[in-house]
Parts: C-alpha cells; sequence; structure tokens
C-alpha cells in the first residue's frame, strides 16, 4: 500500500505539460522533411525505440514491474514483489542522449549512450536510424558470497541498432538487432529427480533480435507490442524470449506506459536473457514507466 499512496502522490508531477513535447504529441509528424514521432515514448514497452530526447531536456524516469499475477490474491497479484527502476537520461544534443539508472533487481548501475545515425525521410529514406549502447554493473555480488569475483566480473555490454519505420499515422514498426556480452555469464540449473543438480552456461557473447511495433488506436492512446527472439540461448535455458504488449497513454505533453509482460528486469540484458515468466503457464508481470521532462 506504501508503494501505491507514493505513486499516487507522484503522479501529478508527471501530469504538467511541456509546450514542445506537447507540440511534438499534439502538432505535425513531418518536420523539414524529418518524419518524427514514430514511437511516442522513448521505449516500445521493454526495447528502446527510436525516440530521443530533445537537446538540454532532463527526463527522471520511473519504471516498476511488479511479481507475477500467478500467485493471484496472495500477494495481490504481485504488488507485494515490486522491481523499481530509477533513470535519468539528457539530451545533450538533438541525436545525443547520455544516462544512468539504478534498478532494484540484482542492485544494477547502467550507464547509456543513444544517438540518432539516420533520421527517416519522406520520399528519401524509408527508415529511421538510432545506436544504443549501456553497460551495467551488477553490484548484488559480493566477496563474501564469491570469494573469487573481481569487478570485471560483474559487468555487462549490449549494443543495438534500433531500426523504425512509421509506415502509416498509425502504424509503426521496430528492428533491434542486439549484442550482449556478459563477463559473468548467465547460468540455467536443473534439478533432477535423483536429487542431483545439473548446470548450464550461456556463451559470454549474445546475440538477439527485438521486433516491436505500435498502433495508435485514438488520439491520445496506443497499443504496443514488443518481443525478443534469443539467437543462441541454451537449450537448457530455464528462461525464455520476452513477450511484453501494453497501452501507452499521453498525457498533458507525456506519455504513461502500462503493459504485461514476462520480463521482470528492465536492462537489456535481463529482459533479454533471463526473462523467467512463462504466458503459457499465466506467469507474467504487470508494469508502468512514469516519465518527467525539466
Amino acid at each position: 500500500m506504501k508503494k501505491i499512496t507514493l505513486a499516487l502522490l507522484l503522479l501529478p508531477l508527471f501530469t504538467f505539460s511541456q509546450d514542445d513535447l506537447l507540440g511534438e504529441l499534439e502538432g505535425d509528424t513531418i518536420i523539414n522533411n524529418n518524419v518524427i514521432a514514430a514511437f511516442k515514448g522513448l521505449k516500445v514497452v521493454n526495447f528502446e525505440s527510436t525516440k530521443l530526447a530533445y537537446k538540454k531536456d532532463f527526463y527522471l524516469v520511473i519504471a516498476h514491474r511488479f511479481g507475477t499475477v500467478k500467485n493471484g490474491i496472495d500477494d495481490l497479484f504481485g504488488l507485494d514483489q515490486s522491481v523499481t527502476q530509477i533513470k535519468f537520461i539528457y539530451g545533450f544534443t538533438n541525436w545525443l542522449n547520455l544516462g544512468g539508472a539504478r534498478s532494484s533487481n540484482q542492485k544494477k548501475y547502467g550507464l547509456h549512450a543513444k544517438y540518432r545515425l539516420k533520421h527517416q525521410k519522406k520520399g528519401d529514406f524509408p527508415v529511421a536510424i538510432v545506436g544504443y549502447n549501456l553497460v551495467t554493473v551488477n553490484t548484488s555480488l559480493k566477496k563474501d558470497q564469491y570469494p573469487n569475483i573481481e569487478f570485471r566480473d560483474k559487468l555487462t555490454y549490449t549494443s543495438q541498432i534500433l531500426i523504425s519505420k512509421k509506415f502509416t499515422e498509425n502504424l509503426s514498426l521496430l528492428l533491434a538487432p542486439t549484442y550482449i556480452h556478459e563477463n559473468l555469464a548467465t547460468r540455467s540449473f536443473v534439478v533432477q529427480e535423483n536429487g542431483d543438480t545439473l548446470f548450464y552456461d550461456e556463451k559470454n557473447d549474445q546475440y538477439a533480435l527485438g521486433v516491436g511495433g505500435r498502433y495508435k488506436i485514438s488520439k491520445r492512446m496506443s497499443i504496443n507490442l514488443d518481443y525478443g527472439i534469443h539467437l543462441n540461448r541454451n537449450s537448457n535455458s530455464v528462461y525464455n524470449n520476452p513477450l511484453s504488449v501494453g497501452i501507452d497513454i499521453e498525457t498533458g505533453g507525456h506519455v504513461f506506459q502500462m503493459h504485461f509482460t514476462n520480463a521482470q528486469a528492465m536492462f537489456e540484458e535481463g529482459f533479454i536473457i533471463n526473462a523467467a515468466g512463462d504466458w503459457g503457464d499465466g506467469d507474467f508481470f504487470f508494469g508502468f514507466n512514469l516519465a518527467r521532462v525539466f
């Protein structure tokens, strides 16, 4: 209840308008022959979109992923098992964003750069291309638990090329080829009937393809979906490909995102490699993203 109360108290902070952002939400979608607003949020759902913060805009993003809804009323459909990420993003230029974040999941910290490589241009260039690089450190790995661990073992690196196309006023699609390098590879384990435990490690280098889309269903609302195809996952892995679906609601120049996903982690390596939920078993998580622009 404390978390819900805090969210309600913070909600007014996210409803004040900002003129330049509101102008993008309500204005033309072609400026200087550049097709803009393929996506209204910085993320599709979990995957990054090709939208960037404008020059000198400072974003505060608060994201929640609650626990699995599978346990029902026992833990209020996951509200007792919240994971939180706080992220700060600054637009150094109209083509370069830098940001930092901290997630309660594995006490991870992350630094990222997001940069525009190419605009979609009407009658000229068919897609928008954006680069994204992230480095995270898992501070939950302690020396007293893992005596031989080094700082470099806690680091993971992600590189993505984000390619989007706005097909119509209502429909935009995204492709996100992804490379992830884990210095300490993800481990899966399986307990056999005789009680023995077998361990299976992923490779340090992981490859994935993200696909996503946005379909506008009203002036201020869209349905968003993204899916990550892990291309070289260990066949014995206990994890699944991440599938997420949600709704974007544009309110006063800002976008409020609500969604369901089978991945509770919010950093890229977390939701791509370690998606633990299974939609087929009703094992998925409710979440939302709130953004405030200063």
